[in-house]
């Protein structure tokens, strides 16, 4: 009854899931609320960069892929219409922000750690999922270390990821690099206000909204 499938587990490595949800999420709100989206990744689509405003959803999409992916290799059901999932060998996240005060490490410098860890340790076989990694500096270093990551990522690592990031300039690598696509979260403008759908769609987001969502922070 909480309309959740069992997954396909195949050797391959794509990934597709259709009408994924938040598992926990979407038990905090009533059920028709809860907006699902399709995520595929495989060898012609390795890459995904994801844009859009705060408040719109990237990150809970980001942890509903990785806890998909878990839940389903676990040998559990997932909550989605339907999932097929290449075997994993692990799942990395660099999600939130987090400072390590007591050992003197910044915001930043925990980001570039578990950053830096990813690009050591992750293989073509792994799931990384980045949200706004390089914020914790000057705008064009943390856009310089963002680029090179995901350049990284798609040409010697070859693994699945997905990026949710408020550098639209990003967009662009999808120009340059043959498995990178660009895909949005969607908002719509009534007026003078922002609507969040919390659907993605493909396509770059073309600005940030940051003033609206100060304006809706009051």
């Amino acid at each position: 009854h909480e309309h959740y499938v069992r997954p396909t587990i195949t050797t391959s490595s794509a990934l597709e899931i259709v009408g994924g949800r938040h598992p926990v999420v979407e038990r905090t709100m009533p059920r028709e609320q809860f907006i699902p989206n399709d995520v595929r990744l495989d060898d012609t689509q390795r890459v995904i960069i994801l844009t859009g405003p705060n408040m719109a959803g990237k990150s809970t999409i980001l942890r509903q892929i990785g806890l998909i992916v878990i839940m389903a290799q676990v040998g559990a059901f997932v909550p989605a219409t339907s999932a097929t999932i290449g075997l994993c060998d692990r799942v990395f996240t660099r999600v939130g922000a987090s400072d390590d005060l007591g050992r003197g490490q910044s915001t930043f410098m925990v980001e570039m750690s578990e950053t830096s860890a990813i690009l050591h340790t992750a293989s073509a076989r792994s799931l990384v999922l980045l949200d706004e990694i390089g914020r914790g500096t000057a705008t064009w270093d943390g856009l310089s270390i963002a680029w090179a990551v995901t350049e990284h990522l798609h040409e010697r690592i070859g693994c699945k990821t997905v990026f949710a990031t408020h550098y639209h300039e990003l967009t662009r690598l999808a120009e340059d690099l043959p498995a990178v696509r660009n895909f949005n979260v969607v908002v719509r403008e009534v007026g003078e206000r922002i609507v969040f759908l919390h659907r993605v769609q493909p396509g770059g987001a073309d600005r940030s909204y940051g003033i609206e969502v100060g304006r809706l922070a009051g």
